[in-house]
């Protein structure tokens, strides 16, 4: 059994594996839960799940400042506060509303920012509206419930998205790495949307990175 923690910025997260079973959970669930939480900003909550060598089995999302709770089993379907939920209906991108990451910090902080960029720009242009909400479990709960059509992270920290991924896809949305494989907690990003916009996505996703790297 391997038990690993970390605490930083107020924010906890803890590896518990035993075989190819782990245990994930944070608390403050968000990339910046420290400066979110201190400055009385709701989006944070807490995360706990099962992974099955890279694949989530069992998610709950806690969001205690917004009273909500989202919960889902592989193969059961998803829930908030004990009522099931659906990814939206948005058969277009231009009626979709789009969360996305938020912006790298720290070092390497430029070289990431170079491929959000173009992203959020080709984004701008295509979708109804672009959202920031700095928290990976919300971004994912929100597509589940269908509040919001997709969300974009350039990015992949397990502890920020592996419970919101399986409840996203248990309530019929997509979740993809940045090449269109399946996401796992190996991938690169996550990419979740409702069916109908994915392939649309996918190719904006792909349009932003082409920019990004003509820039670099």
């Amino acid at each position: 059994m391997l038990a690993w923690t970390c605490d930083c910025r107020a924010v906890y997260f803890e590896l518990i594996q035993s075989g190819g079973v782990a245990f994930i959970r944070k608390t403050i669930q968000n990339e910046r839960g420290h400066a979110i939480f201190t400055h009385g900003i709701p989006l944070c909550g807490i995360s706990l799940g099962l992974v099955d060598h890279d694949r989530s089995i069992l998610r709950v999302i806690d969001l205690p400042f917004l009273g909500s709770r989202y919960a889902a089993a592989e193969g059961v379907g998803a829930a908030a506060n004990g009522q099931p939920v659906n990814a939206s209906g948005t058969d277009a991108l231009d009626s979709a509303i789009v969360s996305v990451g938020d912006y790298a910090v720290g070092n390497g902080a430029e070289a990431k920012n170079r491929a959000r960029l173009p992203l959020n720009y080709q984004l701008a242009t295509r979708v109804q509206r672009v959202r920031m909400f700095g928290s990976a479990a919300v971004d994912l709960a929100w597509v589940a419930e269908g509040k919001t059509d997709a969300c974009i992270m350039l990015s992949n920290n397990p502890w920020d998205t592996a419970a919101g991924v399986l409840i996203a896809r248990e309530a019929g949305a997509v979740v993809i790495d940045i090449d269109g494989t399946p996401h796992t907690t190996n991938a690169r990003a996550t990419v979740a949307a409702t069916p109908k916009i994915l392939a649309d996505l996918v190719e904006l996703v792909a349009g932003a990175k082409k920019d990004a790297d003509r820039g670099a």
